[in-house]
């Protein structure tokens, strides 16, 4: 969808996810002493556990 569209497809909620909203963990690692011990993200999904593998077709 072209951005111009996205005020009438999405109303007031264009502007919200039109935002530059830049997130951190930095401040819940200060606070609670938070160390994440297992992959990111990333490395998670391309560990490929989330997906099937293909099948062949008989």
């Amino acid at each position: 969808m072209p951005p111009e569209e996205a005020a009438g497809h999405f109303g007031w909620l264009a502007a919200v996810l039109a935002a530059d909203q830049p997130a951190s963990s930095a401040l819940t690692r200060e606070l609670t002493g938070w160390r994440p011990v297992r992959p990111g993200l990333l490395a998670d999904l391309e560990a490929g556990h989330y997906f099937r593998a293909p099948t062949a077709s008989a």
